[in-house]
């Protein structure tokens, strides 16, 4: 990344500001904007997010506020009611109280002397999602959003449920928030009230797992956030844009086919990252792309930002397996609108461990399969937080307890574009079941890299709202949506399809294990192939370096550590996957602050029993400056049986080496088709 330190503007920073609400709770904000907006007033952006405007976002928020603000705005980093040193408590997200305070925080934006009265909102992940869920209820000044990795579908598309199937990132980013809500507000900006907020947040933010646990199934929980419900809602443009590391690369497609407001998609390589920091590379020159979105906009600057194609997509090019990459080899690749006017769904009937080409007559002998706990143990992560080594390995490791299906060498090169669907022919001999669907890019040597997959929870196959148990042996056609994907296959590889009952530790398996019949004279593969005789409508080059603001200065006190660890006790049959996230102790020097962090995840079972899985996520937070020091430590435990899940969390809580907070939680709650 470019630093940039000179600016069209000269800025000044508001490092805390209170925003007063209705009911007399106060919203912490950060505010960067143009000196000049004092006599000559600029559009306000807001980024209203739970992770901790002075500390935990205080590097990345340094990097593109400022440089937006340089470019003519005044940028609004708030913390979330309940987080950071905002007052008040965070019980879940996306919650109506969210959406009325982020209403009530771009009203005053709008009212200040220094804001022209027009908005914008931005965010990526949490903030992404709000940003669409308050562009729906339509404020009167939000004139545009750019939102990043994020989901119109809470249930369908998000980090909780896939096809059905409990996600063990449900489990971690319960674990992940649990943590965050039990870390106080900064003494040094808050004041006294510090102490008591702090124990307040801790006392009734609540075990959000136990909450999303108990609707396990699409319903008005699930609904409430979900934009979906009602595309129409939104009125203003909408910048969307993801990666295809990310878990929410899904969300853009859709939000290009079926929004109506002026609009344009971006999915480049990366993981959950802003694509100026993307990682895989190559990143982008994306806050270059926000100035212009917000130029023409809100502030109504001609400057062709909207006769880019709608959608701009990274084809990835074909790589070796590996659970991490510095970079993706592709191109850039426009499309006018989506559907792509350049694809074509080709039907791949399956036969006998073949996917034959259109009007391959396919075998019809039955074929079957149960897979071990094991599958999955290689998967990756749900998403790929830039943790690396967080991306699925050779999928060689886990095609072995799948069914697979190649197709022959390709005589020449396949791109496809969206996402590929499985639709199968089975019956299996258990009332609850999971079908998960891989393809991968086999190269002539035999190594796999996964490319996309999708999951389908059996008793979801006719929709997630009323989920009905299937009866054994009974035979169903069912629809399986694997993830979007833009993948070029070379000449002399294979495209492969596998087919496994469970996929653990990504999803939770089913209560019992399964066996499965496939009938392959009604089954199919339907890749979206995209004809490369067509020209590209973007340029080789189509987006500038990255640039940001220089970050504010940090200093790494003790070192960071990444690991991700299979083990097995081939004696007692524990297999194990043990992922340490461990960001070490950092010092933020202009406020003399060190912040720690630390995760561990556990996920094991025992052989092929499905009741001894289990997931375990440990966190310990930590701020120390001068004499003021406070640390967290919490543990989340789940387990199931066939009829219920298991939960067990505890919280304890320092001030120095004193504990002054323990709290426990347990929690028995019934599966429901899961």
């Amino acid at each position: 990344m470019r630093i940039v330190t000179a600016l069209p503007n000269e800025i000044k920073e508001e490092e805390h500001v209170w925003i007063p609400l209705g009911d007399g709770t106060r919203l912490a904000a950060r505010i960067w904007r143009s000196v000049s907006s004092d006599t000559e007033p600029v559009p306000a952006i807001l980024e209203f997010i739970p992770y901790r405007k002075r500390d935990l976002t205080a590097r990345r928020d340094s990097i593109h506020h400022p440089y937006l603000a340089g470019h003519g705005y005044a940028c609004a980093r708030v913390d979330l009611r309940g987080s950071g040193d905002s007052e008040g408590v965070l019980a879940d997200e996306y919650l109506e109280q969210e959406l009325r305070d982020a209403e009530e925080v771009l009203a005053w934006l709008a009212a200040q002397p220094w804001c022209t009265g027009r908005t914008g909102m931005m965010g990526i992940s949490w903030g992404g999602f709000n940003a669409l869920q308050v562009a729906a209820r339509r404020p009167p000044s939000l004139a545009a959003i750019a939102a990043l990795s994020c989901s119109d579908d809470r249930y369908a598309d998000d980090v909780h449920y896939m096809g059905g199937c409990l996600l063990s990132d449900n489990l971690s980013w319960a674990s992940t928030m649990f943590a965050y809500n039990a870390c106080p507000p900064d003494p040094a900006l808050v004041g006294e009230s510090w102490r008591e907020q702090w124990h307040q947040r801790m006392r009734d933010s609540g075990l959000w797992l136990a909450k999303w646990l108990h609707h396990q199934r699409r319903d008005a929980y699930w609904e409430h956030g979900s934009v979906c419900e009602d595309y129409s809602s939104i009125a203003c443009p909408v910048l969307a844009a993801s990666g295809w590391a990310d878990g929410y690369s899904n969300a853009v497609f859709r939000l290009m086919e079926r929004l109506t407001v002026p609009r344009r998609g971006l999915i480049g390589p990366w993981s959950h990252k802003y694509p100026h920091l993307g990682q895989p590379g190559p990143a982008i020159g994306f806050l270059q792309e926000l100035v212009r979105w917000w130029d023409h906009w809100l502030k109504d600057v001609d400057n062709g930002v909207m006769d880019a194609p709608m959608l701009c997509i990274w084809m990835q090019e074909s790589m070796p397996p590996s659970t991490a990459y510095d970079e993706r080899p592709g191109r850039w690749v426009g499309e006018p609108g989506w559907p792509s006017p350049h694809m074509e769904r080709i039907h791949c009937p399956l036969g006998h461990n073949l996917i034959g080409r259109p009007g391959t007559e396919p075998a019809s002998r039955p074929l079957e399969v149960e897979s071990p706990l094991s599958l999955g143990q290689f998967a990756g992560k749900w998403c790929s937080y830039n943790a690396p080594p967080d991306l699925p390995y050779d999928q060689r490791e886990e095609d072995g307890g799948a069914m697979v299906f190649d197709t022959e060498p390709l005589a020449e090169r396949c791109e496809i574009l969206g996402g590929p669907v499985a639709e199968i022919s089975l019956s299996v001999d258990r009332p609850v079941a999971m079908l998960a669907a891989r393809l991968s890019d086999v190269a002539p040597d035999g190594r796999a890299t996964r490319v996309s997959y999708g999951l389908l929870n059996l008793t979801h196959r006719d929709g997630h709202a009323e989920p009905t148990l299937l009866e054994p042996g009974t035979t169903y056609r069912v629809r399986v949506q694997l993830n979007g994907v833009a993948q070029a296959f070379p000449a002399r590889h294979r495209i492969r399809l596998a087919l496994s009952t469970s996929y653990w530790p990504l999803a939770w398996p089913p209560p019992e294990p399964v066996r499965l019949t496939v009938y392959p004279e009604d089954s199919e593969l339907i890749l979206p192939v995209r004809s490369i005789r067509e020209p590209d409508e973007l340029p080789e080059s189509p987006f500038p370096e990255p640039e940001g603001t220089p970050p504010v200065a940090s200093t790494q006190v003790r070192p960071a550590e990444h690991r991700w660890t299979v083990s097995r006790d081939l004696v007692e049959y524990r297999s194990e996957l043990d992922v340490v996230k461990d960001l070490g102790v950092v010092r933020i020097d202009d406020i003399d602050l060190e912040m720690t962090r630390r995760a561990r995840e556990r996920y094991s079972w025992v052989n092929d029993d499905f009741n001894s899985v289990c997931g375990e996520i440990d966190w310990e937070m930590g701020f120390r400056r001068g004499t003021w020091a406070v640390r967290t430590r919490t543990r989340t435990v789940l387990r199931s049986t066939p009829t219920e899940f298991l939960l067990h969390a505890q919280l304890d809580a320092y001030e120095g080496e004193n504990r002054v907070r323990s709290q426990n939680w347990q929690e028995r709650i019934p599966r429901d088709c899961v």
